[in-house]
C-alpha cells in the first residue's frame, strides 16, 4: 500500500506544477500588452465573456477616444494603436473632428451642451469597430475655458457630459470627465511631441521642449538636463510622472490668464469675467488709431477702441505689453540650449502674418516674430485691415517668449501635424491614461 502513495503524490505535484507554470505564462503574456488587461476588466464589470476573437484583436490593436474641451471649441481625437508584445504601442491612425463653440459657451444652457458631444460620439462609433466599443476608453478633459468658469457652472457641464458618456457603448470610469490642470496639459503635450518625433523610445535622442499658447492659458514643458534647473525652479514648476515603466522629471508650468485671448483682455485693460459698465470702452494703444468695434471674450461683449499715440504703434503697444507681463513669468535659463516646438496660437498668428505655410508649418526665431510685429503695427497705422488684433498678438508673443528666457536668435519648429497626426496634448493624455489603466490592472 505504501508503494502506491508515491506515484499519487508525484502525480498531484506534477498537476500543481503545470498549473503554476500556466498561470505564470498567462500573467507574463497579459503584462506585455497595453490595454487588454483593462478590457478584460470591462468585460467582467459588465458581466460579459470575452470571445477568443475579441481577445486576439485587442492583443494587437486597440483604440482610445479623447475629447478636448477647449475654450473656443470641443474636439474629438480617435486614436488607433498597434502593439507587439513587450514593445511601446505604435499609433497607426487618428481621426479628428472639431465643433465650435467650446463647452463654456453653454454655461447657462447645460442641456444644449450635449448636442455637440453626441454628434462627436457618432464619429467615434463609425471609426471604432463595434466589437471593440466596450474595450475602448472614452475620456473628456477640459482646459482653460472651463477652468475660468465659476466652479458650480463648470461642474454642471461636466456632469452632463458624464451622463452622456455613461449611456454610450464605450468604456468609461468615474474619472472619465475632468478639468485638466495646466501642468497635466503641458505634460501631455510634451508626451505627444516626443512620441511623434521618436524620442520616447530612443535614449540617444535628446527630448524636445514644447510651448503651447491657448486662449486662456499658456504652457512651457521640457526635460531638464541640468540638475540646477530642478533645484532652483520655483515651487510648482517641476513635476514627475510615470509612463511605461519609466519616470520622467519635467519642468512644466501653466500660466492661467496668459493665453492669447486672456492676454488681449489684460492688455486692453479689462478684467476677466467683469462686464463693462454702461457707455464704457476699452481703449488701447495696441489697436489701430481710429479703430472702433466690439469684441467677445468668455461670453462677455466689450466695446473696444484704438488710441492715437504720440509714438509709433509698435513702441506704444510694446510698453503696454511689457507692463502687463512684468514679473508674471519665470525665466528658466536652460531653455536657450534646448530645441522647442511651439503650438496653437503661436502657429495661428505666424500663419496669419505669412511667416509660415498655413498647412506645412515651418521654423522661426523670436526675431522673426518681432520683425513681423513691427511691420504689421506700422501697416495698421494707415489701415486696420482684416486683422485689427494682429499687431497686439505678435507683440505679445515676441515679449512672452523673451520673458520665458528665449533670446531673439532662438529658433522654434512649428507644426500642426507630424506624420499626419495632430500635435496637441490629446495623444499624450490618451497614452498616459491607457498606461494608468494598465497600472491599476497589474
Amino acid at each position: 500500500m505504501e508503494a502506491m502513495k508515491i506515484p499519487k503524490r508525484f502525480f498531484a505535484f506534477g498537476i500543481l506544477t503545470c498549473i503554476a507554470v500556466y498561470v505564470a505564462y498567462i500573467k507574463w503574456h497579459l503584462g506585455s500588452k497595453p490595454f487588454v488587461g483593462a478590457t478584460e476588466g470591462v468585460a467582467e464589470s459588465r458581466g460579459d465573456k470575452l470571445t477568443h476573437q475579441a481577445v486576439t484583436t485587442a492583443l494587437s490593436v486597440f483604440y482610445g477616444i479623447m475629447f478636448d474641451a477647449g475654450s473656443t471649441g470641443t474636439r474629438i481625437h480617435i486614436f488607433k494603436f498597434a502593439q507587439q508584445p513587450r514593445e511601446t504601442p505604435r499609433l497607426t491612425h487618428e481621426t479628428f473632428k472639431a465643433l465650435k463653440p467650446g463647452l463654456s459657451a453653454y454655461a447657462d444652457d447645460v442641456e444644449k451642451s450635449g448636442q455637440g458631444i453626441k454628434e462627436l460620439l457618432e464619429v467615434a462609433k463609425k471609426e471604432v469597430p463595434m466589437e471593440l466599443w466596450k474595450f475602448t476608453p472614452l475620456v473628456l478633459k477640459a482646459t482653460a475655458g472651463l477652468r475660468l468658469l465659476p466652479g458650480e457652472k463648470a461642474q454642471k457641464l461636466l456632469e452632463k457630459v458624464k451622463e452622456i458618456f455613461q449611456a454610450s457603448p464605450f468604456f468609461v470610469r468615474d474619472n472619465c470627465v475632468s478639468i485638466m490642470n495646466g501642468t497635466d496639459e503641458g505634460i501631455s503635450a510634451w508626451i505627444t511631441i516626443n512620441f511623434l518625433t521618436g524620442r520616447l523610445d530612443d535614449p540617444q535622442k535628446r527630448s524636445v521642449g514644447m510651448l503651447d499658447l491657448g486662449g486662456g492659458s499658456t504652457q512651457i514643458t521640457f526635460l531638464p538636463r541640468s540638475k540646477a534647473t530642478l533645484q532652483t525652479s520655483p515651487s510648482g514648476h517641476t513635476t514627475s510622472f510615470q509612463m511605461f515603466n519609466h519616470t520622467y522629471k519635467l519642468y512644466s508650468y501653466s500660466y492661467l490668464g496668459l493665453g492669447l485671448m486672456s492676454a488681449r483682455l489684460a492688455i486692453l485693460g479689462g478684467v476677466e469675467g467683469k462686464p463693462l459698465g454702461e457707455g464704457e470702452e476699452l481703449i488701447s494703444p495696441c489697436l489701430p488709431p481710429g479703430f472702433k468695434s466690439e469684441w467677445q471674450h468668455a461670453e462677455i461683449v466689450y466695446k473696444i477702441k484704438g488710441q492715437k499715440a504720440g509714438e509709433p504703434l509698435y513702441e506704444s503697444c510694446s510698453n503696454k505689453v511689457a507692463k502687463m507681463l512684468y514679473r508674471k513669468v519665470h525665466r528658466a535659463s536652460e531653455v536657450k540650449n534646448l530645441d522647442f516646438y511651439i503650438f496653437s496660437y503661436y502657429y495661428d498668428c505666424a500663419a496669419e502674418a505669412g511667416l509660415i505655410d498655413k498647412e506645412k508649418g515651418g521654423s522661426l526665431t523670436v526675431s522673426d516674430f518681432e520683425i513681423a510685429a513691427k511691420y504689421v503695427c506700422k501697416t495698421m497705422e494707415i489701415s486696420p485691415g482684416n486683422s485689427p488684433f494682429l499687431c497686439m498678438d505678435l507683440t505679445y508673443i515676441t515679449f512672452l517668449l523673451q520673458e520665458l528666457g528665449f533670446p531673439k536668435t532662438q529658433g522654434f519648429k512649428l507644426a500642426r501635424k507630424i506624420d499626419n497626426v495632430e500635435t496637441s496634448w490629446a495623444l499624450g493624455a490618451t497614452f498616459h491614461y491607457i498606461d494608468s489603466l494598465n497600472r491599476l490592472q497589474y
